[in-house]
């Protein structure tokens, strides 16, 4: 339980009748962004079996005796520590596992409530994740536009905006990782995605680039060895393929 002067914070199992919100995505392209943020982090070898990722999946706590339920658009978890049949409808932090190291949120057209620090019940999604959750990363993203904004947990334990580095990406020191904006192509869709890289700069790549990746190691070698072929033959020798 934690107490502060206004509020006080249990952290309880949902009831198994509470009825979850069952809202539609805003955007068509969410899910599509939350997939992309997950796989390159499974193909990495950076999502370990006692993490969770989520989309659209409500995460929990009890307010001053009301249950207050938020589901970011994203969000990782480094740990969870129940079998993951008991957080399949929903997550309560500190009961459950570990608080999210990370919620995203993704702007669409009826954005604003990614900013609300409404305090009264039900609480806004900036004021549950800071002052509740006490999440220490908070990203809001504009797909349409590209852009990305980072909130991360101060000394204060209020959400400071923070300014990317040179190649316009924001550390994540709990993952080790930046997240940043990435124009392309992925499902038929030339946009703006979020994406990771590691300590050295490099790209986590999803699937199909690294399909692509093999296919143009393989032409290379097949290049590589017509070129000796001709090398050979053009010395008088007949070369064994």
């Amino acid at each position: 339980m934690l107490t502060t002067t206004n509020y006080q914070i249990l952290w309880e199992k949902l009831p198994d009748d509470y009825i979850l919100p069952n809202d539609p995505v805003d955007n068509i392209n969410q899910p599509s962004l939350a997939a992309a943020l997950t796989e390159s982090l499974q193909l990495s070898g950076r999502l370990p079996d006692t993490a969770l990722t989520a989309t659209n999946y409500g995460i929990c706590a009890t307010v001053n005796g009301k249950i207050v339920v938020k589901a970011p658009d994203w969000a990782y978890i480094s740990r969870i520590t129940v079998p993951r049949e008991q957080v399949n409808r929903s997550y309560t932090p500190q009961l459950q596992g570990e608080i999210p190291t990370i919620v995203m949120e993704f702007l669409s057209d009826t954005e604003g409530g990614e900013y609300s620090i409404k305090e009264t019940y039900p609480p806004g999604k900036f004021f549950f994740y800071e002052r509740i959750l006490q999440i220490p990363n908070y990203a809001i993203f504009e797909p349409q536009a590209g852009t990305l904004e980072l909130y991360r947990l101060n000394d204060e334990k209020k959400y400071k905006l923070q300014s990317p580095n040179e190649q316009n990406r924001f550390w994540i020191p709990e993952m080790q990782l930046f997240l940043g904006v990435w124009q392309g192509n992925r499902e038929n869709r030339h946009s703006f995605w979020l994406r990771w890289w590691n300590e050295q700069g490099n790209l986590l790549l999803w699937g199909s680039e690294i399909v692509e990746q093999e296919r143009q190691r393989t032409e290379q070698e097949r290049q590589r060895v017509e070129r000796l072929a001709a090398q050979l033959r053009a010395a008088g020798i007949e070369p064994e393929l």
